[in-house]
């Protein structure tokens, strides 16, 4: 049989390592590290500490370690607790119109370490899960504009993916994962910044899991439930008419290397990072306080704005997809890091007063690199005095696929996630340890971290 499911079912039964494409490992090394990075930094969050007593604690099976920590639970649970956690700050990469990576790697890790996995075999369920995620998104456009979370609707699909790769399951075996995680395929757009969104990633971690273990028990799929009419791509689809026909691209054309990850610099969605950067560039060392602000128009895709929602945000959760707050964070702050999202600054006064200047001017172009966002962006601050500044187009940030991170630059993100659960001796470790995940011998000798979970 042929056809998408099958076809992607049968590219996950012949990858090898060795087909890899070289540019594919520094991505992959800087996935692993970022990602473990952004669990870290989010362990500590209310939403983490929920689903751990609610979901993982009751559970009786010891298999992987949760988030590298010394407790062990179901590898199902390690996956969902680990994707949680590398999301709920939306600290974690950006491609794809999502956030693979805080899918793939806590699912491969935990699989992974189920089974014994090693570094080399990590890599390539990661490049796997990708692919397989971009052969499925590049099929429509604008997810987020139908509702949808395509974190999470694409990446328990991809999980399932790559912990096929790991589980070495025969191309019909692998086409029944996929056919039975696009059933779990969910995820609401309506409940972003509030908890309930990085518990997408961790719940399309797990998914996708499960998923491939009921496949590998025998359990039967849809054999085209991709593509089906009544399958997943016409059912996610915004416009109802997505490709369901062309052949796959995987294996031949390597997604990972055209539409690479993007490493953030700032905790929050990654649609007001161009814009907060430029500005606070813009007005560094200019002296500009808030009564000074008569109006900012900020020029963005539509399929940005479509998830840009709060305009008067309460809590930190809801500021990390506003584009008032990321005005205001400009302007009045100066940065836009991890204390900047409490609850208590987003609350305050000036802030609050600051909002309604912000006017948001939507564009229906699309970047090809990803259809989501608008090709550039504006910032234009118009001034009680009759003055105007100007940001112009804007195009790029560092941490974009086209302006990648030094790796000094990820270990000083790195440095600062992992400062409250690891020395810097015991960190840097780990950096090394992940920026040569190939080598690892199996997912065991990472470095368990004794400071975390230890009520």
């Amino acid at each position: 049989m042929t056809g998408l499911t099958a076809d992607l079912g049968q590219f996950l039964a012949n990858i090898k390592y060795e087909q890899l494409p070289a540019g594919a490992l520094p991505l992959v090394r800087n996935a692993y590290t970022d990602t473990i990075a952004v669990i870290m930094v989010g362990i500590t969050e209310p939403i983490v500490d929920i689903v751990r007593r609610t979901v993982v604690e009751p559970a009786s099976r010891h298999e992987a370690r949760a988030c590298l920590s010394s407790r062990y639970v179901a590898a199902p649970d390690a996956a969902l607790l680990g994707g949680t956690a590398a999301h709920t700050l939306d600290f974690d990469d950006q491609s794809l119109s999502g956030h693979p990576s805080s899918v793939l790697v806590p699912a491969i890790l935990a699989e992974g370490e189920t089974l014994g996995s090693s570094g080399r075999e990590l890599v390539t369920a990661y490049v796997a899960g990708y692919e397989v995620w971009s052969e499925l998104w590049r099929r429509d456009l604008n997810y987020h504009r139908k509702g949808w979370h395509p974190t999470s609707i694409f990446g328990v699909i991809a999980a399932a993916a790559a912990t096929a790769v790991l589980h070495r399951l025969p191309a019909e075996r692998a086409a029944a994962a996929l056919a039975i995680a696009a059933t779990h395929a969910s995820g609401l757009g309506a409940n972003f910044g509030t908890m309930t969104k990085p518990y997408h990633a961790g719940m399309a971690s797990r998914d996708g899991l499960i998923a491939t273990r009921l496949a590998a028990a025998g359990m039967t799929a849809g054999r085209d439930a991709l593509e089906n009419p009544q399958g997943f791509l016409t059912a996610m689809s915004p416009g109802g008419t997505p490709d369901r026909d062309s052949p796959v691209r995987v294996g031949t054309e390597w997604y990972l290397l055209r539409h690479s990850l993007l490493i953030k610099r700032y905790p929050a969605c990654y649609f007001i990072h161009r814009s907060f950067e430029a500005t606070a560039k813009m007005l560094a060392g200019r002296g500009i306080v808030p009564d000074d602000v008569a109006e900012i128009e900020v020029t963005m895709g539509r399929g940005q704005t479509t998830v840009l929602v709060n305009e008067r945000p309460q809590t930190g959760l809801e500021a990390k997809f506003s584009e008032q707050f990321s005005m205001a964070a400009a302007v009045i702050l100066g940065r836009m890091g991890v204390p900047e999202f409490s609850d208590a600054i987003v609350q305050r006064a000036d802030i609050q007063a600051f909002f309604p200047k912000v006017k948001l001017k939507p564009v229906d172009e699309y970047d090809a690199r990803d259809p989501v966002h608008g090709p550039t962006e504006r910032v234009v601050i118009r001034l009680k005095n009759g003055e105007v500044l100007d940001t112009g187009p804007i195009t790029t940030i560092r941490g974009h696929a086209n302006d990648p991170m030094s790796v000094e630059d990820l270990w000083a993100k790195f440095a600062e996630c992992t400062a409250q659960t690891h020395a810097e001796p015991e960190a840097r470790r780990l950096f090394k340890m992940l920026q040569a995940i190939e080598v690892l011998p199996a997912v065991r000798d990472l470095p368990t971290c004794e400071t975390i979970f230890r009520s």
